[in-house]
């Protein structure tokens, strides 16, 4: 799975770096030592991403690789860490769990399960058996755990979540997994044709995207 997000170069004690603006443990589902490759505009390499506190990481930068940079500009940054396994599965993207061709909106009956409500909207299925296959409860789904939902029903979604951190004009594929942040936690809802099916607030025809923080796409 990629991660690309436009970030500026920036310095402190320690050497120079690009913070990563969002929270690592729950966006990849990944915590601890992180290695990563990374691509930064054109140059690509690998290192052990730095942890802050509490899931938030900074990429370390050599001083060469800052010396080829306009250090006030934003580039391009795309990483990739290791792939969380998938467990057995019957279905395969030549044989998925439905044909994604319309959304019927499933309205979460509690708050917390906005994650598991996404993909019983995909998978045409009920929120207890989205929360089985995520192996999670009530606010503990991530998109990680909805990305390994994806792959266990046989849904083909792009490598990347692209990052849109609030800009106001952004133009979303045929079908994507939204995340918006909500206090502490992230809230998903699914974006399907133009439309907006949120498991709070059911069927949207307008969404604010200075809310988005960024998206999935599901390929349908």
């Amino acid at each position: 799975m990629k991660y690309t997000f436009f970030g500026k170069v920036e310095e402190n004690e320690n050497g120079f770096f690009v913070n990563i603006p969002f929270n690592v443990w729950e966006i990849c589902d990944k915590a601890g030592n992180v290695p990563a490759k990374v691509r930064l505009d054109s140059a690509t390499f690998v290192c052990n991403l730095v942890p802050k506190g509490k899931g938030y990481y900074n990429i370390p930068l050599t001083k060469e690789l800052v010396g080829t940079l306009d250090k006030d500009a934003e580039h391009k940054i795309t990483f990739r860490i290791t792939k969380s396994e998938v467990e057995d599965s019957p279905y395969s993207s030549a044989n998925p769990i439905r044909k994604i061709d319309s959304i019927e909106c499933v309205r979460q009956p509690g708050d917390g399960l906005c994650g598991q409500s996404c993909i019983a909207m995909l998978a045409g299925i009920s929120i207890e058996e989205a929360g089985d296959i995520m192996h999670c409860a009530e606010w503990q789904a991530t998109m990680g755990k909805m990305i390994n939902a994806l792959n266990y029903f046989g849904f083909e979604h792009s490598e990347e979540i692209i990052y849109t951190l609030g800009k106001p004009d952004v133009v979303l594929p045929k079908c994507s997994i939204m995340m918006e942040k909500m206090g502490r936690y992230n809230h998903y809802l699914i974006g399907f044709d133009g439309k907006f099916y949120d498991s709070s607030l059911g069927v949207l025809n307008e969404y604010d995207f200075t809310k988005l923080v960024g998206y999935l796409e599901v390929y349908v």
